[in-house]
């Protein structure tokens, strides 16, 4: 079963474009002749001459982005963007999310549509759409949101992943904050999982675990692509059966989307070295996870800096009401591995019930893939999916901003000019506080 990828602005055309080139991978090497056939089928078809087509859709309201996409991924000799499979104006939404929810995307709905159709009829089977997209600008966040809502109602029973960039901090756009809100708030309806690295974190792994000394937007890209691609990847699930599955989105769904208050996923990746200190490497399955799932309930972003204080709490504490900092919670976990000896990993840590709400059994929660295949070089890497409370502090932080700003009625007049009204924002407010309110009373 294949997936369609629509790339949504500038991040997400180029996020997208270096995932594409991690999944494709030599399908002369024998030894990943099988696993290469998965990939092939489920990210690329093949043209009259042979060469691996991505399955994707480009879209940017300002062509720089994706004729720079598409020129990589030619030069790459490996794979190639459809020739007709893109879509750009003169013209950006100028970080203005209803600029690209109620104008740039109404107006270009047909086009888009078709494009997005093409791709799906290549398909033999399709396993569901991902939309990659920024929520910082107004592209990839007001175009991105329109066009998942068009998603949704031509492929009402298609599975729809939403794979965010969450901005930095520090702010990379003044409104940022609101076309996050009104972006996640939307997209809670429409998508079946959301998906979200956040630029600090990523940034945190270039510096202190990559070691790059000038970090630019193309390193942080990287990082979430190598992350992405890692559980995108086929692997061996327990009800494949020796057999690669075939319908991954499904599968990531249905193993950690059981609850539609829930819905926000975080990855984390384990090793992440230089490239120049890979042949010094060494790594075992019972440290890698060890790390990993100390990284999880203490909600630590990377293996640098781990909490190695915070412990499961008691089923006598599970009732008390959560502080900052504390144990962190999980609704699911999936777990992928990969590399030499993945057979022989115990995977025991992640099934301890202390883990999880209470009112989800942990053989219900935790789901473990596993591919003998290394990726990205590494001999051994662990990825662990979790639909979790790692994203309420950025996502509590980001709602507390947006609405001092609000308070003030401050940049209101640049969206209710494109037709976006208070009564919109003051919606979408209530709609991620019962978000946070729901992953808060996780225990």
């Amino acid at each position: 079963m294949s997936i369609v990828t629509v790339q949504l602005g500038q991040c997400g055309n180029q996020v997208g474009q270096q995932l594409f080139d991690s999944l494709c991978c030599d399908a002369q090497d024998g030894q990943r002749k099988e696993r290469c056939t998965a990939s092939c089928e489920r990210f690329f078809h093949q043209n009259m001459h042979g060469d691996l087509v991505a399955r994707a859709v480009l879209i940017d309201m300002e062509p720089k982005v994706i004729n720079q996409s598409i020129s990589r991924a030619a030069k790459s000799g490996r794979w190639r963007y459809g020739e007709t499979s893109h879509f750009s104006q003169k013209q950006g939404s100028g970080n203005n999310w209803a600029n690209g929810f109620c104008v740039h995307g109404p107006g270009h709905t047909e086009v888009v549509e078709e494009l997005v159709r093409r791709e799906v009829e290549r398909c033999d089977r399709l396993s569901g759409l991902m939309a990659m997209m920024s929520v910082a600008g107004g592209t990839g966040s007001g175009v991105g949101t329109y066009v998942t809502q068009c998603l949704r109602d031509i492929y009402p029973k298609s599975f729809i992943l939403n794979h965010l960039t969450w901005p930095y901090g520090t702010g990379e756009v003044i409104v940022q904050n609101y076309n996050t809100v009104l972006t996640l708030a939307h997209l809670y309806k429409l998508s079946d999982a959301i998906l979200v690295h956040e630029n600090d974190t990523v940034h945190q792994i270039c510096s202190q675990l990559l070691n790059i000394q000038q970090i630019s937007f193309a390193d942080v890209n990287t990082v979430i692509a190598h992350q992405l691609g890692s559980v995108l990847q086929p692997a061996l699930t327990a009800e494949s059966h020796g057999v690669y599955s075939r319908n991954p989105l499904g599968e990531l769904v249905g193993a950690l989307c059981c609850h539609p208050e829930y819905k926000l996923l975080s990855v984390s990746t384990i090793p992440q070295v230089p490239s120049a200190s890979m042949a010094y490497s060494s790594f075992s399955w019972p440290s890698l996870l060890k790390h990993l799932r100390q990284m999880l309930i203490s909600n630590t972003k990377m293996e640098e800096g781990i909490d190695w204080q915070v412990r499961p709490p008691a089923a006598s504490e599970r009732s008390r009401s959560l502080t900052a900092g504390s144990f962190n919670t999980s609704l699911a976990n999936v777990l992928i591995l990969r590399g030499k000896d993945v057979y022989s990993a115990e995977t025991a840590g992640f099934e301890d019930p202390a883990l999880y709400t209470s009112w989800l059994s942990s053989e219900e929660a935790f789901s473990v893939w596993k591919s003998p295949v290394p990726f990205n070089k590494y001999e051994k890497s662990a990825t662990l999916v979790s639909n979790s409370q790692a994203l309420l502090s950025p996502l509590d932080s980001m709602v507390g901003r947006a609405w001092n700003m609000f308070a003030s009625r401050a940049y209101i007049h640049q969206y209710t000019k494109f037709g976006i009204s208070e009564e919109d924002f003051l919606d979408s407010f209530t709609s991620l506080e019962q978000v946070i309110s729901s992953y808060k009373q996780l225990r």
